[in-house]
């Protein structure tokens, strides 16, 4: 299962879709403001597979990931929605 962020860190919304990964055990993809978790210490020790979208980084001026945060493009999105056999989103 993979879990669509878009909502920045501060929102509501943003901490809900990185809750509901952490509770489901799933993985999760940040795309647009939800690329601001990557940054260091924003996501809180979540154990998941952390994928955000290159484009989005870029055009936020965001180079400093946390550990283990994978940069993926469009065709990547693409693919994991594609392989995983439920994909929730966008919060």
């Amino acid at each position: 299962m993979i879990v669509i962020i878009k909502s920045s860190p501060d929102t509501a919304e943003g901490g809900r879709g990185l809750k509901l990964a952490r509770d489901m055990a799933a993985d999760i993809c940040l795309i647009q403001g939800g690329v601001y978790f990557a940054e260091k210490e924003r996501l809180e020790g979540f154990c998941g597979t952390v994928y955000a979208l290159e484009e989005d980084l870029r055009m936020r001026g965001i180079r400093d990931l946390e550990k283990g945060v994978i940069p993926i493009g469009y065709d990547g999105l693409t693919d994991l929605a594609a392989e995983n056999d439920k994909v929730v989103g966008a919060f």
